[in-house]
């Protein structure tokens, strides 16, 4: 029952963040790991256990092995969700392991001083396994480490002394109660440091994700600030002049009309000053993002090369709207696949037949097929879609998908007019009503 919950769950979650950095992927290294422990256990132990015992008894000790290294691998699983803090310490599993390995123990010993089984390396293995893995496994679960300590002395001493009372003579107990102490420090320091590094690893990540949103919270609380220092003292003129061509209006002053008209002036201003604001929040900086994006990646463990142009010659639209291609970019290499490599390259124009701006973002972090909406063309996702709509108000396009060779590639391409007798291209192209009604980026996308 407890192989059948372990697996169903473990099933949905591994469904679930298959495609998620690789958190998840090193809670699952060591949690199989564990597990494989105890296959080696039933394999390496268990089946030797046949031979040694002979017979019937053969048969008893192997089927005590195989309960031994189950038991043991369903603590492990539950002690390592605790220590994550997914559930309830598994006291009675943990009672109830500790109990097995020590009778298992008790049982050799027994078997040992009767010589029902022979004094060779079997006996020994089955001794070491019992104690090693009952000791590690029920360290787990454990809270601090003068607890682990003691069960390594208790299992040591206990060993010892079971085998003076079974008779077998100091020389024989004494390898053993050393033998027992060294494989559960070395078994219960090795599980120990792997939950401890697996739980430090979420810790990361659940501080990468609080470091996210608190990013968000203080973007919107800046933006909700400057809106209101823009809006609140014009808001206020606006309704006091409003009351007083009210009550010019009413007592037929011609006052009112001039009222009026200050108002509609300062409304105007308003909606200029409003969208100014958001203009400063939608424009990006291209070398600041391609920087950003090379620290970014860096940070990540993410080899990131810069080739190409700087893009300093285009005009502020456009590299206000690369700037968010690369920012976008960046933050889906990061979000998405396992990349280990990426290269930015821009390609300004150079001469008369080129005129386009050229920026190609390529990593080989691409998720597979059946996991890749995360950044594939047909999904509708906010992102990419903010920057087709971006992109689309200086006529550009936007091309996301896989290579043949397993990568990644999103490319934006920006045409550029022919330069006029100035050489340059208006700053009126584009206007601020356009920019202000196209590819609009929620907050949450800019703290992305």
């Amino acid at each position: 029952m407890f192989w059948l919950t372990d697996f169903w769950r473990w099933r949905s979650r591994w469904k679930r963040n298959r495609t998620r950095s690789n958190t998840f992927k090193v809670e699952l290294y060591t949690r199989w790991s564990f597990h494989s422990f105890g296959g080696f256990e039933a394999g390496l132990i268990g089946v030797p256990a046949l031979g040694a015992g002979g017979g019937r008894l053969g048969g008893w000790l192997f089927l005590l092995v195989c309960a031994h290294a189950g038991l043991c691998t369903v603590l492990q699983s539950r002690a390592l969700d605790w220590r994550l803090g997914r559930r309830e310490r598994p006291v009675r599993l943990l009672l109830g392991t500790a109990a097995l390995s020590t009778a298992a123990v008790l049982t050799v010993l027994a078997l040992l001083s009767t010589g029902a089984i022979p004094r060779n390396e079997d006996y020994a293995f089955l001794l070491t396994g019992f104690s090693g893995f009952g000791l590690a496994s029920t360290a787990l679960g454990l809270r601090t480490t003068a607890h682990m300590a003691y069960a390594v002395l208790g299992a040591a001493a206990t060993t010892a002394l079971a085998g003076l009372l079974f008779g077998l003579g100091a020389g024989s107990v004494l390898p053993h109660a050393i033998g027992v102490a060294a494989s559960g420090t070395g078994l219960v320091f090795t599980y120990v440091f792997s939950a401890w590094l697996v739980h430090a690893v979420w810790e990361l990540e659940t501080a990468r994700e609080l470091a996210t949103r608190l990013a968000v919270a203080e973007e919107r609380l800046r933006f909700g600030r400057d809106l209101h220092d823009v809006m609140g003292r014009n808001l206020a003129v606006i309704a006091l002049k409003s009351e007083l061509a009210v009550q010019l209006a009413e007592r037929g002053r011609p006052e009112a009309v001039a009222q009026m008209t200050e108002v509609q002036r300062i409304a105007r201003e308003s909606q200029r000053e409003v969208r100014d604001v958001v203009r400063g929040y939608r424009e990006a900086d291209l070398r600041n993002e391609l920087e950003g994006a090379r620290g970014v990646l860096k940070a990540a463990g993410i080899d990131c090369r810069i080739e190409g142009d700087d893009g300093g010659a285009l005009s502020a639209e456009v590299q206000s709207a690369l700037g968010w291609v690369v920012r976008e970019a960046t933050t889906n290499v990061l979000r998405h696949g396992d990349a280990r490599r990426c290269t930015v390259r821009l390609t300004a124009p150079a001469g008369q037949e080129e005129r386009a701006a050229v920026l190609v973002v390529e990593n080989d972090g691409a998720p597979d097929p059946a996991a890749a909406g995360a950044m594939a063309p047909a999904r509708t996702g906010s992102g990419l879609a903010g920057l087709r709509e971006r992109l689309a108000a200086l006529d550009g396009t936007l091309e996301a998908g896989r290579t043949d060779d397993g990568r990644f590639r999103l490319t934006a391409r920006v045409p550029l007019p022919a330069p006029g007798p100035a050489g340059s291209v208006s700053g009126d192209s584009v206007s601020g009503d356009s920019m202000s009604g196209h590819g609009s980026m929620s907050g949450d996308e800019v703290a992305a």
